[in-house]
């Protein structure tokens, strides 16, 4: 198959300058030469693709928005359009960057001391250590406030204890933003970086996936763990921090989507054009088949445009939560309904891992479920119109 050349009904790219172009080509190519060749064998044997991490590191790729310790210093455009690349390849390369990015160094970078910014930052952005969030819980995930892991002040430092689950490479993270309740301040909520060789600390693989095969994804153990005070990122208080992390995580999942939504475009107007079907002609020139293609094409078009507006208000400090809300919600909705098309066209083929739609479609499942489920996103988008929350 011939190289990726975009997808670009309404001349968006017009609508980005030339350093933003760049970025992009940058991480297009690196999917392309690096990710396309190997990721369907990590699908199918469920494993993480390590040897890329260096690679990321030097092009720039963690934290790639934030300023300093090494970092690229991107505007939030260029951030998502590296977003946008990574999950044309694969949701879980993409989850990778963005767990390691906006959900570990954002917070190191915006409520740690700066000991742990000079101590993590550098070494995340190169890929020398990688990070995981622990805030979802067994029995609390849309609902983060429940959370029943607990820290309590001991001597020169605290105790924590609890589980969390389906954390982004929790197994192979050096260390893990744990979000606990502290006993002995109301049970506030605050952060806490456990390193991996942490006595009463571990972590364990979920298996069985049929979503996300190519990412690490654990639960994570505290069994009276011994954090010092250091440890504790100091600007972090109540259930606000972790929120703006998720908030920062949900931005580049809303270009992301895009990605796998044109290469599920791509690929099925590809297939539509070579494959023949009665009298010898190719089914895109089947009504039905125009169609899905123009139903992808309309709604990735309307995609790009959403998540460039809300990245121009990122850049000008005008974004808040629930724009990003409609964006994640809006485009792996979008997504997801753009491989389940492409799938359609394909036809058996669209189940074959010859293919990337399936693998698209199974990891989709999942990015539609986290960083705040579609149906939170909704009740989101209602709170902010009509004033009136709806959670209950």
């Amino acid at each position: 198959m011939s190289a990726f050349k975009g997808v670009d009904y309404m001349e968006i790219d017009s609508l980005f300058s030339e350093d933003e172009l760049l970025v992009r080509k940058t991480v297009r190519e690196f999917v392309d030469n690096e990710l396309m060749p190997i990721i369907t064998e990590h699908n199918r044997n469920a494993t993480f693709p390590l040897e890329l991490v260096p690679k990321m590191g030097d092009l720039g790729f963690f934290g790639a928005n934030l300023e300093g310790y090494g970092c690229a210093g991107m505007s939030n455009v260029q951030y998502g359009l590296v977003m946008q690349e990574l999950e044309r390849g694969d949701s879980g390369l993409r989850s990778f960057v963005s767990v390691q990015g906006a959900l570990v160094m954002f917070p190191i970078f915006t409520y740690g001391s700066k000991e742990q910014k000079s101590h993590w930052l550098p070494r995340m952005q190169s890929g020398q250590a990688i990070g995981c969030f622990g805030l979802t819980e067994p029995d609390f995930g849309s609902n983060p406030s429940g959370m029943r892991t607990r820290a309590k002040k001991k001597g020169e430092g605290y105790v924590l204890n609890g589980e969390k689950l389906w954390i982004t490479s929790g197994s192979i993270a050096d260390v893990a933003l744990v979000w606990a309740k502290v006993e002995d301040e109301g049970d506030e909520i605050a952060g806490f970086l456990v390193e991996k060789n942490r006595p009463g600390f571990s972590a364990y693989d979920i298996h069985g996936k049929f979503s996300l095969r190519a990412s690490v994804t654990s639960g994570l153990l505290l069994q009276d763990c011994h954090i010092p005070t250091e440890n504790r990122l100091p600007q972090a208080r109540g259930l606000k921090a972790p929120l703006s992390c998720l908030s920062a995580a949900r931005y580049g999942i809303a270009w992301g989507a895009i990605g796998a939504a044109m290469d599920c475009y791509d690929t099925a107007l590809r297939y539509a054009l070579g494959r023949k079907q009665f009298a010898d002609r190719p089914i895109a020139s089947h009504q039905l088949v125009q169609e899905k293609l123009v139903w992808m094409i309309s709604e990735i078009t309307k995609g790009q445009l959403l998540a460039l507006q809300l990245g121009r208000l990122k850049d000008r400090g005008r974004a808040d939560f629930a724009h990003v809300s409609m964006a994640k919600r809006n485009n792996v909705w979008m997504a997801l309904e753009c491989a389940r098309r492409a799938r359609e066209i394909l036809g058996a083929q669209g189940i074959a891992d010859e293919y990337p739609i399936f693998r698209h479609m199974a990891n989709l499942e999942s990015v539609y479920t986290y960083e705040g489920t579609h149906d939170i996103h909704t009740l989101i988008i209602g709170q902010r119109i009509t004033g009136i929350p709806a959670y209950e």
